[in-house]
């Protein structure tokens, strides 16, 4: 597909691979912004751009935002500098959405990041692309970020193909209620079995897990969710299965966000194989997203 030279797909270094993917798979050039970091921490961005001229139409911008307090700021910059120089459309194809889980007041005083940081999205961004966003109350993306183009994709048929030829005939469970709704898409594809585990917490790193009533015995087990992050409530699940007899327990997620020892954590419960999608760049990455977030990112390019 020859380059669509009035859009230009900008991304980061640490995401060239997967950013690269898709503006292949969109027909897009891609470009990368330099960044540099100063001593105090302040950050210099530079655009590939060197004349008011040179802008395209329409610019999209890679940026997952694992991590996401430096990479807010980047937004920031980018978006704002970028509309100062003309550029009529921004996009940004965002894989992991940060401070979705807040979304409501828990405790008194406490901000609502979901409402704050989508606002923020929907004041830089004419459309923001997503995938698996973890979404507690709401039902639509565009509830959290009010645009008309804020689409939320899922990587849960992408990893049920995977499971399907690596695990023919697994269980998939989710290792808690939230992720029910990944695992009955993914059971759509491989058409087996599935549930969900109970799951209650008891901090931020200290759950305890209830298997579903669903025999579990020398069968090969999945387990299924949109994010890792500490990485316990796989591990606490993972354990239980295998004491109920599971012969293998493997794992597929889309968000491989794995925070400081998390990985370890995984593996020391007994988990085989880690899949996850590059929506975070991990070396547990088994899944390409391209294709789907072309397709999506067509839709607002006005090609589909």
């Amino acid at each position: 597909m020859s380059p669509d030279r009035r859009a230009v797909l900008l991304h980061f270094a640490d995401e060239a691979a997967a950013a690269r993917r898709l503006a292949a798979a969109s027909g897009l050039q891609a470009l990368a912004v330099d960044r540099h970091r100063f001593p105090d921490d302040e950050l210099k961005l530079t655009l590939p751009f060197a004349e008011k001229g040179a802008f395209p139409e329409t610019l999209v911008i890679y940026r997952s935002l694992d991590r996401p307090n430096d990479k807010l700021v980047e937004l920031l910059l980018l978006a704002r500098h970028a509309c100062r120089q003309g550029v009529g459309r921004l996009l940004l194809v965002a894989p992991y959405l940060a401070y979705m889980r807040q979304d409501i007041a828990f405790h008194p005083g406490e901000i609502v990041s979901q409402t704050v940081v989508g606002g923020f999205l929907a004041e830089l961004f004419d459309g923001v692309i997503t995938v698996d966003p973890h979404l507690h109350r709401i039902e639509r993306l565009e509830q959290a970020i009010p645009l008309e183009h804020a689409l939320a994709l899922s990587g849960a048929p992408r990893l049920a193909e995977l499971v399907a030829e690596r695990r023919p005939g697994a269980l998939l469970l989710g290792p808690d209620e939230e992720a029910g709704q990944w695992v009955a898409r993914a059971a759509e594809v491989t058409g087996g079995e599935h549930g969900v585990c109970r799951k209650v917490r008891h901090g931020d790193r200290e759950v305890s897990i209830q298997l579903p009533d669903i025999p579990v015995a020398g069968r090969e087990v999945v387990l299924m969710d949109d994010v890792a992050s500490s990485g316990h409530t796989v591990a606490r699940a993972a354990e239980a299965l295998l004491a109920a007899g599971a012969d293998s327990v493997d794992v597929a997620l889309t968000h491989a966000l794995f925070a400081e020892d998390a990985l370890a954590v995984i593996r020391a419960a007994g988990v085989g194989q880690v899949w996850s999608t590059d929506c975070i760049a991990h070396p547990s990455n088994a899944i390409d997203m391209a294709p789907v977030l072309a397709e999506a990112l067509a839709r607002l390019l006005g090609r589909r």
